[in-house]
């Protein structure tokens, strides 16, 4: 009960805080800004992949990093003592509490702008050459991109606990988390980098659940949806000639394996955790 009663209290303030508001505003308008040039230029798998991009490379995984980061440093590390000081609260338990309310925000905010625009992209009937946009595959791509996501709210958590101020945890962030991405990038490894993730989504977009499984055609009844959503569209955007972005025409993820890459950030978000509890447990407040 107390560890539900603060993950509530940190639900209720971060649904209040202007950042969230903003990060979701913003969001959201740079989801159209991004779908409106691609609409009738780019196959779904890369304009799906496009709209990943604010999420896994730049920008907002440095808000996500600000909010893992500022539970454990500056002034709510005061608040924090005098709640498990005054309440029948381990410090684990507090600590997980308020872990878990950023990763459901951040994972709340991040379904709710790439959903819709997911199920835009694979219904609407586009004048675009057609791709095998696997509904596997979108799911797998969603789910690879929130583990992700975890994990940097989990590396914000880490730095603030072992730092204390929240400036200098998200500094160290920022001067480790991309110049570590781009060296990684260089690599290909999709496993621990999420440039190369993103370079790799539209072939796991395009993947079957096996290798022998074919991507199954779309129910009569969403065929209208996506018929009214084409010409809704169609007011906003002039068909142009099929083109693919460059960014994702780049070869090396042929052995590209979804069970390693959520093995990989997996592994890496519990090692976070686990410290940032350690530290933490250990450290007198």
């Amino acid at each position: 009960m107390p560890s539900l009663a603060i993950l509530q209290h940190e639900l209720r303030s971060l649904r209040s805080s202007w950042l969230v508001r903003l990060w979701l505003a913003g969001s959201l308008l740079l989801a159209i800004l991004i779908l409106a040039p691609g609409w009738g230029s780019l196959q779904t798998a890369p304009l799906l992949a496009a709209e990943l991009v604010p999420f896994l490379v730049f920008p907002w995984c440095l808000v996500v990093m600000v909010l893992g980061v500022t539970p454990m440093s500056g002034g709510r590390a005061e608040e924090m003592a005098d709640g498990i000081l005054c309440r029948p609260v381990t410090r684990t338990e507090y600590l997980l509490a308020a872990w878990a309310a950023r990763v459901l925000v951040v994972l709340g905010v991040y379904l709710v702008v790439l959903v819709p625009a997911a199920l835009l992209i694979t219904l609407a009937e586009r004048r675009v050459q057609d791709d095998s946009v696997t509904l596997y595959g979108v799911t797998a791509s969603l789910g690879a991109v929130g583990l992700v996501l975890v994990l940097q709210v989990s590396l914000g958590f880490l730095l603030g606990t072992l730092l204390r101020s929240t400036l200098l945890a998200i500094v160290v962030l920022l001067f480790v988390w991309l110049p570590v991405n781009i060296v990684l990038d260089t690599f290909s490894l999709e496993t621990f980098s999420p440039i190369s993730l993103n370079r790799a989504v539209p072939r796991l977009l395009r993947q079957p659940w096996s290798e022998t499984a074919e991507a199954a055609a779309p129910a009569e009844g969403f065929e209208a949806v996506g018929s009214w959503m084409d010409r809704f569209s169609a007011a906003f955007s002039a068909p142009v000639e099929s083109r693919d972005p460059k960014f994702f025409q780049r070869e090396g993820y042929d052995d590209f394996s979804l069970a390693w890459v959520v093995l990989g950030y997996a592994s890496a978000t519990l090692l976070s955790v686990g410290l940032a509890t350690t530290v933490f447990c250990l450290r007198d407040l």
